[in-house]
């Protein structure tokens, strides 16, 4: 067996891995603020069998929507051993045990697990689509994932992250140029 083949193997045997978008406006009782409510949400990941799990910065960011607060955002890549609906689930558990509970769309929250990506692979479950829908157009969740794995392909767009980084950053007209007279 080759090395590349040997390196493959493993990466296999261990799991898919998977890019989870973190976000967090509100402090935690135990945790605090924001930024500390990451990373504690990084190990609760990590103990829950996320292999490797890797962290981010962590970035300030503008909210979506009605919230006024301002988010701590970051993401973090590891390992996944089970299928997405499985680490949706996990996710899920993981946020109501930080304490989040069902509200406003967009509203302040104390902790919010998105998966972004599953390998470079398209899912359409019940409740779950990934690539999230939303990740092309939010820089506070592609600048993290591109931090963390700057060569992965969106499988709808086949754009590498970074590229899909870069495209948020260009100023873009609000209307097409008018024939001079």
């Amino acid at each position: 067996m080759t090395a590349e083949a040997s390196r493959h193997a493993r990466r296999h045997k261990a799991g898919t891995r998977v890019v989870i978008g973190l976000g967090s406006n509100r402090p935690h009782g135990r945790h605090g603020r924001p930024e500390a409510v990451l990373r504690a949400a990084a190990r609760a990941l990590a103990d829950a069998g996320i292999a490797g799990l890797r962290l981010s910065r962590i970035r300030a960011t503008d909210p979506l929507g009605p919230s006024q607060r301002r988010f701590a955002n970051a993401a973090a890549l590891g390992l996944f051993d089970g299928d997405a609906v499985a680490l949706l689930a996990l996710l899920k558990r993981i946020e109501r045990d930080f304490g989040r509970r069902g509200g406003r769309r967009w509203g302040p929250r104390v902790l919010d697990l998105d998966l972004l990506a599953f390998g470079e692979t398209v899912i359409a479950a019940p409740g779950l689509r990934v690539p999230h829908p939303g990740l092309p157009h939010r820089a506070f969740a592609l600048a993290p994932l591109s931090e963390l794995w700057p060569r992965w392909r969106h499988p709808i767009l086949n754009l590498p992250a970074r590229a899909l980084a870069a495209r948020l950053g260009r100023p873009r007209p609000i209307d097409r140029p008018h024939p001079a007279p």
